[in-house]
């Protein structure tokens, strides 16, 4: 499969409600970290994540990727997200936030999946006060300075 239509059915499953297509593109031990919800391991969990934890508190999704650049292994693309969100606060508003997907490939499917993701304007068009938009963006950079990327810079 080519990478544009990757990501177009990588984003329709997602737009469709549709986690077993989604899984589908991953590799039987693929990841998915999500910016909020963190990482989901395996097909089932890469599925779950977007039947039940997108989806319980959000509807009427929109993914669109752009610009992919690939060399067959990793993959790199940015993208815009936005949502009706169902939480309370947020009155039924469209939210969303850009991003950049990055991907690591196997014999075309997706091994790992991860995201840097501009959320904090999501956050507050939610409803969100801002200190909570500060614990929410503080445990993001926890995460991130947890992956081995990091280890040079922590001191």
């Amino acid at each position: 499969m080519d990478v544009s239509a990757m990501l177009k059915e990588f984003t329709s499953a997602v737009e469709r409600h549709d986690g077993k297509a989604l899984a589908a593109l991953f590799a039987e031990d693929g990841v998915y970290h999500d910016a909020f919800y963190g990482p989901f391991q395996g097909r089932a969990k890469v599925a779950e994540l977007i039947d039940v934890w997108f989806y319980r508190t959000a509807k009427d999704f929109r993914w669109d990727m752009f610009r992919p650049v690939s060399d067959g292994k990793t993959l790199y693309a940015y993208y815009t997200f936005s949502y009706v969100s169902i939480l309370p606060e947020a009155n039924g508003k469209r939210v969303g936030f850009d991003g950049v997907a990055m991907m690591q490939l196997r014999d075309g499917l997706i091994v790992e999946y991860r995201e840097v993701a501009h959320t904090a304007p999501a956050l507050l068009d939610i409803g969100f006060v801002p200190e909570r938009v500060a614990k929410i963006v503080g445990k993001e950079a926890a995460h991130m300075k947890q992956r081995p990327e990091w280890t040079r810079h922590k001191s």
